[in-house]
């Protein structure tokens, strides 16, 4: 190795070795005030956290009020109107909701956002909504030859008997009532086992005119019912 390759590398070394000194100088002499620094930034972190759960626990409850009334259809719009804060901050709260309770999230525009939370009876309304498929009589095999230009013979649908189930006690009706009354309404299922007839029973009748006075007659308590279009519910009639 001749001697000006060695003066050369000789000469780098100094250039590492004075930012590095300046640096092991500079961290011994303030490493007091670097850790205060990350403890306090630590610290802050964790009392926004702490803010941001109370607010949350103060949120719930307007939360919970318009998927009851919306049928889990919420947009930050609408928990920014009811709550009076910001839109960004509606906006994170649904998004840590629908994070929690695996809602789906529909785009309605190109600033809009749409998050569906489905819950128990809104899919039971689901459900209890949609018209039962009704059984067609089998029909018969003829020998007899028929003519080709003869149209066939129609074939008549029977009627789906309103078979009553065993009534449960006043003791049970009570209590269920009790339950089931929570929010001041019953979905389709829960108003058939209290009137004792099937589910579908209850569907072909519940826009009849004389629906109250039919489901009053078969209530036990003598509890007329009605019901709602907009909430696919059905509510006991005021006296």
């Amino acid at each position: 190795m001749s001697e000006k390759t060695m003066e050369s590398g000789g000469k780098g070394f100094l250039v590492l070795l004075l930012p590095i000194s300046f640096l092991i100088v500079f961290l011994v002499s303030t490493w007091r005030f670097l850790l205060a620094l990350v403890v306090l930034i630590i610290g802050f972190n964790i009392w926004q956290q702490y803010q941001w759960q109370q607010w949350c626990q103060r949120v719930n409850p307007v939360f919970h009020q318009l998927v009851r009334e919306n049928q889990g259809k919420i947009t930050p719009m609408d928990l920014a109107l009811r709550g009076s804060f910001p839109g960004p901050t509606a906006k994170r709260y649904l998004d840590s909701k629908a994070a929690e309770f695996g809602a789906s999230i529909v785009n309605a525009g190109e600033t809009s956002e749409v998050y569906y939370f489905i819950t128990a009876s809104i899919l039971g309304n689901i459900l209890d909504s949609s018209e039962p498929v009704k059984q067609l009589s089998a029909q018969t095999v003829t020998t007899s030859a028929r003519s080709l230009l003869a149209p066939p013979a129609p074939q008549a649908v029977e009627a789906e008997p309103e078979v009553e189930l065993p009534p449960p006690t006043h003791q049970e009706v009570k209590q269920n009532l009790a339950k089931q009354l929570v929010f001041g309404s019953l979905i389709q299922s829960e108003l058939a086992k209290r009137l004792n007839v099937y589910s579908s029973t209850v569907y072909k009748r519940r826009n009849d005119p004389d629906f109250p006075e039919w489901s009053r007659n078969r209530d036990p308590d003598g509890i007329a019912w009605t019901f709602s279009e907009t909430t696919k519910e059905f509510f006991p009639v005021e006296e």
